[in-house]
């Protein structure tokens, strides 16, 4: 058999999956040799980037709302920025990272709604096996499932009034989004807990009593892992122009309602929150340890509201929406030049954030058509803020949505 034949034999062995994307190759039949060294380098960053995050959303809860406006956020999201139900930040966090030298920088977090979690804590595995390659990946997906389960049962005992002995769990994603649907079916299934699929247009809100269901059963817990917080704060009903976004959240707020990842993770999103570590940082402040000040350093970059520092400099910098995804709006300037950008355009509404540019590492890999030479960029999960499973896109100087998934291993 060819490459294109043996790829396609293996990924048909893999149920609800999304091998291919818009008609086009995206989980790679190819592994990534890592060292053992790099995979803890990458985690150790991630846990140290991660603890870094999560601090400062302590720090943010305590500032006013004209600053939280100027870091991005919608008006419409300040009275719902500050809860925090449980102890849990952010049950599923993913962190961008790329190599420089010997380190890894972070490029942002998605602490909200990351996806290419399917990819890593399962997929990974089965083509490590078909290679003959070892899983650097070994074991987290059952960490994932004991951090889903866990959180399940945490935020359930945060509503009232409490149904936790015969709870209605509630799976959503939009319908027609093949990989929103199976990444949530993939939680659904790891849960292991009585649910079911309802998809976003299905579900009714009745203002300030309940979520429900088509066929009428209000729900105790809404597991909304592809439905962004800033997209739903957008969402109005388009007959009644109802905010619906804003009232299912208003249920969350007042207890009606758990929901995963819990509304704290959205104080997280915005790319602004860069600028705030990073400046923080360049004061030297003391909310941040010696040691933090040093894990900064070596591991964020600079990062501004505005880009007139890279400008004077002369160096270049990218430009992102505060709360953009997947590469989009995204520029890479120097000086009066666009050096990148990403065609796509839907988040010019947002805040832009400055950081500085550094290049992606390059490889080559064998797709379907041919050996093709990419840039590689890292997703790195944390799991309860922890380090978990990790992997990597590999596409253009941007990365987008049509950069392919490049499973790795450990050579034996």
């Amino acid at each position: 058999m060819n490459h294109t034949e043996k790829r396609k034999q293996f990924y048909q062995k893999i149920p609800h999956y999304w091998a291919d994307l818009y008609g086009q190759e995206y989980s790679l039949y190819d592994v990534h040799p890592v060292t053992e060294q790099e995979a803890s380098t990458i985690r150790t960053t991630t846990t140290r980037v991660g603890h870094l995050f999560f601090k400062t959303a302590g720090l943010l809860r305590q500032i006013d709302d004209d600053l939280l406006l100027s870091l991005g956020f919608p008006a419409s999201s300040l009275r719902f920025l500050r809860i925090r139900q449980t102890n849990l930040e952010s049950v599923i966090a993913r962190l961008d990272l790329v190599q420089v030298d010997d380190r890894y920088v972070v490029l942002e977090i998605n602490s909200d709604t990351p996806t290419f979690l399917k990819e890593l804590f399962f997929v990974n595995d089965r083509i490590c096996k078909e290679f003959d390659y070892k899983n650097p990946n070994e074991g987290e997906e059952k960490r994932l499932q004991q951090a889903v389960q866990a959180a399940i049962f945490i935020s359930l005992q945060s509503i009232v009034p409490n149904n936790v002995d015969s709870p209605h769990i509630v799976f959503t994603s939009h319908a027609d989004n093949q990989e929103d649907r199976y990444t949530v079916e993939y939680l659904r299934e790891l849960a292991q807990v009585p649910s079911c699929y309802v998809p976003l247009h299905e579900l009714q809100i009745v203002d300030g009593e309940g979520l429900y269901d088509a066929g009428g059963k209000r729900i105790d817990l809404l597991y909304r892992q592809t439905y962004p917080i800033e997209q739903m704060l957008a969402d109005y009903d388009p007959n009644t122009k109802d905010p619906v976004g804003e009232m299912l959240l208003e249920l969350v707020a007042r207890r009606r309602l758990a929901m995963l990842n819990p509304i704290s993770a959205f104080l997280l999103q915005s790319k602004a929150i860069q600028a705030v570590i990073w400046g923080l940082h360049e004061e030297q402040h003391p909310f941040y340890s010696s040691e933090e000040h040093a894990w900064i350093a070596e591991h964020f970059l600079p990062t501004y509201l505005e880009p007139d520092l890279f400008q004077q400099q002369g160096t270049a910098y990218v430009r992102k929406p505060a709360f953009g995804r997947e590469g989009d709006t995204v520029q890479i300037i120097k000086g009066d030049a666009i050096l990148h950008e990403d065609i796509n355009k839907s988040y010019t509404d947002y805040l832009s954030v400055y950081q500085q540019y550094v290049p992606l590492p390059t490889t080559y890999v064998q797709t379907v058509e041919k050996v093709v030479k990419g840039h590689l960029m890292v997703g790195s999960f944390l799991i309860n803020g922890q380090a978990s499973a990790f992997g990597y896109r590999l596409g253009g100087p941007i990365t987008d949505n049509m950069a392919y998934f490049l499973p790795c291993g450990y050579q034996r």
